[in-house]
């Protein structure tokens, strides 16, 4: 029987994702099964928020996605002058195109706001498909040398005290293959097979709702308004890509979620809900949806863990799935080599779920308000112009984009500074590098911002698990140092002395990070807290 240190089923984004960040948490043996035999085109999410964008640029990727966003870009010009434009209507506000089938107005974004500081070239970065982000990830995993097996499904398995014995079997109808693994995730999708065989609770609420979402031939099409419109009947939203056409309706899930989409379903549809007689002539991809809403209540089960789709399904509505999923893989991927490398115990992986699943939720209520304010009902239709009157003012707009866009994202940390808990800013350093140039190799990064010996001591025994770059900030001069955990999070963070300022009552003195010189005990923790006990020297004969 072939042994893995962790398995992991599901080779979408966030499976591959979770590959990568095990291979360089360094994790020698990782398995990756994929029952498809090449990258899913289907059509899902259009575009990447912020956290994913930032995480992705911090490890290295961020030049692929702006290529991707290029090409898209072009499609995104090519249908505004077919539609009878110029081309040079703008994006949507940091990528976040509606609430509710509510159209967000760029021009209207404060970006002014605080919420969108630090965040570096990333934040310029959020039209890239889902099946694009696939290929980067399959290109990346095989770099990393993840070994990726397609054709391939897991069937079932069984835990013990020890590991997880998983049985493959290859779509060809050949025999299935056991293996070990100490431990296996489950990234395989909204009916994942890991999720139901290990007994998880998925808790939430039942569908309401038919959605279709193509790239199709359409004659005439002239007749439908272009980007989000509600209807009598529904919801519909056309563009912002040729031939790109989505349809709400309300009258009850669909009765074969899994059967092909055909033409004629997805024309019925169209005509329903616009009242318009299009013709689709023909299918290049289609998916079909509904607003089912669950939630696991814990995301691991002993050996086995889920993450993505397996943990957390609710409706596509502002594209917030792939975003999640890739947020866990990348809060799960050192925890889970940390452990499996053996310098962290077990229950580090607690905070997996203590960490994502508020997120999670967060989501799956997100969708729902979405849901319900999409229904084509007179009292519904009254409280929508009260929320687009609100969307289209700056305020309004503001708020929006910043829930959408993921920027206001923050895990509940121990530590008083600021900054603790939040995704680390992307900081100018002096040597003309930025904060995500140092975290390409998937450590932990201590920051010594302030050529201070004592801070530098702290990290004596991590070598290996902890980058410590000793280099002045151009962009926040107040930091003097920071600890950010290696998914980019910070966990420690301490400002310069102010001697010509007393301390604020009950602010720094108070917790530990008192003005002019490193709180030993607090960075001490959060070192031991999120990257284990130091190693022990031997002293040298």
């Amino acid at each position: 029987m072939t042994h893995y240190d962790v398995v992991v089923a599901g080779a979408g984004p966030v499976g591959l994702m979770l590959g990568c960040e095990l291979r360089l948490g360094g994790v020698a043996r990782v398995l990756v099964v994929e029952r498809l035999a090449e990258v899913d085109e289907t059509i899902k999410a259009g575009a990447i928020n912020t956290p994913t964008a930032v995480a992705l640029d911090r490890r290295g990727l961020l030049p692929s996605l702006a290529e991707v966003q290029r090409q898209g870009l072009a499609r995104f010009r090519e249908f505004q002058r077919a539609r009878g434009g110029d081309g040079s209507a703008p994006l949507p506000p940091k990528f976040a195109a509606h609430f509710a089938g509510i159209t967000l107005e760029a021009g209207l974004l404060d970006a002014a706001d605080p919420a969108f500081a630090d965040i570096g070239p990333a934040g310029d970065v959020g039209l890239v498909p889902q099946s694009a982000l696939e290929r980067l990830l399959v290109d990346r995993a095989r770099e990393l040398g993840v070994e990726l097996r397609r054709r391939v499904e897991l069937t079932g398995f069984e835990q013990d005290d020890d590991g997880v014995t998983a049985r493959l079997a290859p779509t060809d109808g050949s025999a299935p293959e056991p293996v070990r693994a100490h431990w296996l995730v489950g990234c395989d999708g909204g009916r994942s097979t890991v999720r139901k065989a290990a007994g998880f609770d998925f808790p939430g609420t039942p569908p309401e709702i038919t959605g279709y979402q193509a790239v199709v031939g359409l004659t005439g099409a002239e007749g439908l308004g272009t980007g989000w419109n509600a209807t009598d009947a529904g919801l519909y939203a056309h563009g912002p890509m040729p031939g790109r056409v989505l349809t709400v309706e309300f009258e009850g899930p669909p009765a074969n979620r899994t059967a092909p989409v055909t033409a004629g379903e997805l024309q019925g549809s169209l005509r329903r809900v616009t009242g318009v007689d299009v013709t689709v002539t023909e299918v290049r991809t289609a998916t079909r949806f509904t607003d089912n809403c669950r939630q696991v209540t814990d995301y691991r089960a002993g050996r086995v863990l889920l993450a993505g789709d397996a943990a957390h399904v609710h409706s596509p509505f502002g594209g917030q799935g792939l975003n999640l999923g890739i947020g866990d893989a990348m809060n799960l991927g050192w925890k889970l080599a940390a452990v499996v490398r053996g310098w962290a115990p077990d229950d580090l992986l607690d905070s997996y779920t203590r960490e994502r699943h508020p997120m999670g939720a967060w989501v799956l209520d997100w969708t729902r308000a979405q849901i319900a304010l999409m229904r084509p009902e007179s009292h519904v239709r009254a409280l929508r112009a009260v929320v687009t009157d609100l969307a289209r003012t700056v305020d309004g707009t503001t708020y929006l984009v910043k829930k959408i866009s993921g920027v206001w994202q923050r895990y509940d940390l121990l530590g008083g500074h600021p900054l603790v808990g939040r995704s680390a800013p992307d900081l100018g350093l002096a040597d003309g590098t930025r904060l995500a140039d140092h975290l390409h190799g998937g450590r932990a990064l201590l920051l010594d911002l302030a050529d201070d010996p004592k801070l530098r001591a702290q990290a004596d025994g991590y070598e290996g698990r902890v980058e410590v770059r000793t280099v002045a900030c151009t962009s926040s001069p107040e930091l003097s140092g920071l600890l950010v955990r290696p998914d980019g999070i910070t966990a420690w963070a301490a400002d310069h002395r102010r001697p010509d300022a007393a301390p604020e009552p009950g602010d720094r003195k108070a917790r530990g990070q008192e003005s002019g010189h490193v709180a030993d005990d607090a960075l001490r923790i959060a070192l031991e807290r999120w990257c284990g006990a130091p190693a022990v020297r031997t002293p040298s004969a």
